[in-house]
């Protein structure tokens, strides 16, 4: 069928890559009249438009859809399968085939469901047995191997207690660093802001590592509890690093113009309040519970307490649209900080030793301190996903470990100074001074 004209006769002639449809007995045995119409509508929903699911993850084999009647009566419940086999060249690396349905009982319009149905992959045609009789599909739904994944899950459990405990490193820094600069007003709010920034990272860290070993034989209701905590987590993480930029922007382009009262006391209750605030509407939805992770073989890897799959405009607007909008002011800000900066050091106005793998590990961990480290899941598509989903696991557990080493690096050799503050402009008889 074509959206300008009916069902056409088969034009025999045409060779191509052809499926086949197999009809148990069963279903012209129930049949009450002798004679009965035997339906198979082929569809393009590219060219239609039809059969779109919301948040809808998989991709349609070759916008294929198969739909099957047989008589005037709904069919269903069938001992002995229906089955169609979808023809089809090798299938793309990092996507499994899955036998869908259309159920428009569900979501808004209707959802692909697989309920009934068994999937049996090969390597140039997948067979699709299900019980019942209805518009069919094969989807195919980004996956990972087993080795891949057991490799992730590691670099992950690894990376996140390395990440905690650099955390751990940073934040007594802080502290450290707090009191022996206490006279510094602007040092101290900088401080005051990194040590909040990396205990959303600690807090993260913690929350995966306990999602991770807890999620599989707790109750549905303590899961729902931690996947709102994670998702907290997350948020926390982000908007504190959103704090940054904003931080980093009054800095270098406000200059501090304007004195803020009670400055890290209100950033406290943005970083620490807004993230509440959307988990506690996301809870309202009902949008936390198991989430699992499946293989292209179709095994189970892992089962998370997580925003589940039945709510996945969630997280899309909660985290990848929100930390979208958060990656652009930041790399905005990061453009500014970094175009002031040569200026400056091309006139002569920075003080201080200007080494070359400094200037290296300063921007290295200010690129992460601003959180572009989160950045590599927009690249996690195709055949670049694999080593994307590395470098993303790798590069976040090592972020706590550029943002210690970029904080030691700026105030460690400050320490006997009284003026020692990153990012502090001050102007004073038309000379511009930086540390």
């Amino acid at each position: 069928c074509s959206p300008l004209q009916g069902p056409s006769e088969l034009n025999k002639t045409e060779k191509g890559v052809g499926g086949k449809i197999q009809l148990p007995r069963e279903i012209f045995r129930s049949l009450s009249s002798r004679t009965a119409r035997v339906v198979v509508t082929v569809l393009n929903i590219q060219q239609l438009g039809m059969f779109k699911e919301v948040n809808q993850t998989g991709q349609v084999l070759n916008d294929t859809v198969v739909g099957i009647t047989v008589g005037e009566t709904s069919i269903s419940g069938l001992w002995d399968p229906v089955q169609l086999t979808f023809a089809h060249e090798q299938l793309p690396h990092g996507t499994t085939p899955q036998c869908v349905f259309w159920d428009p009982s569900k979501g808004q319009a209707g959802v692909w469901s697989s309920s009934g149905c068994v999937t049996q992959p090969g390597d140039e045609r997948t067979v699709c047995s299900c019980d019942h009789l209805t518009f069919f599909t094969l989807l195919l739904n980004p996956a990972l191997d087993g080795s891949t994944a057991r490799g992730l899950t590691a670099v992950a459990t690894v990376g996140c207690g390395v990440a905690m405990a650099f955390s751990i490193f940073t934040i007594v820094f802080c502290v450290f660093l707090r009191c022996r600069f206490r006279f510094e007003d602007i040092l101290r709010v900088n401080l005051g802001l990194h040590v909040n920034l990396m205990g959303s990272l600690f807090l993260l860290n913690l929350a995966f590592l306990l999602n991770s070993g807890l999620s599989s034989w707790i109750q549905l209701g303590t899961c729902k509890v931690l996947g709102g905590l994670t998702h907290y987590c997350l948020l926390c993480c982000f908007t504190w690093t959103a704090l940054e930029g904003c931080h980093f922007y009054l800095l270098f382009v406000k200059v501090l113009g304007t004195y803020i009262h009670h400055y890290v006391v209100k950033m406290c209750l943005v970083g620490w309040g807004f993230p509440a605030l959307v988990v506690g509407v996301a809870g309202a939805l009902g949008s936390y519970g198991e989430y699992t992770i499946q293989t292209t073989d179709h095994q189970v890897i892992a089962t998370l307490c997580w925003i589940t799959s039945k709510h996945l405009l969630v997280h899309y607007i909660t985290n990848c649209g929100y930390f979208g909008l958060i990656f652009l002011f930041n790399m905005a800000v990061f453009g500014v900080v970094t175009q002031k900066s040569c200026c400056l050091q091309g006139t002569g106005a920075i003080q201080g030793d200007r080494k070359a793998w400094k200037v290296a590990m300063v921007l290295v961990g200010l690129f992460c301190l601003l959180g572009a480290t989160w950045a590599l899941e927009f690249l996690n598509h195709g055949t670049l996903s694999v080593p994307m989903l590395y470098l993303f696991t790798i590069l976040n557990s090592l972020q706590g470990i550029f943002i210690f080493v970029w904080l030691v690096v700026l105030y460690y050799p400050k320490m006997k100074e009284t003026t020692g503050s990153v990012s502090h402009i001050t102007t004073h008889d038309k000379t511009t001074t930086v540390s």
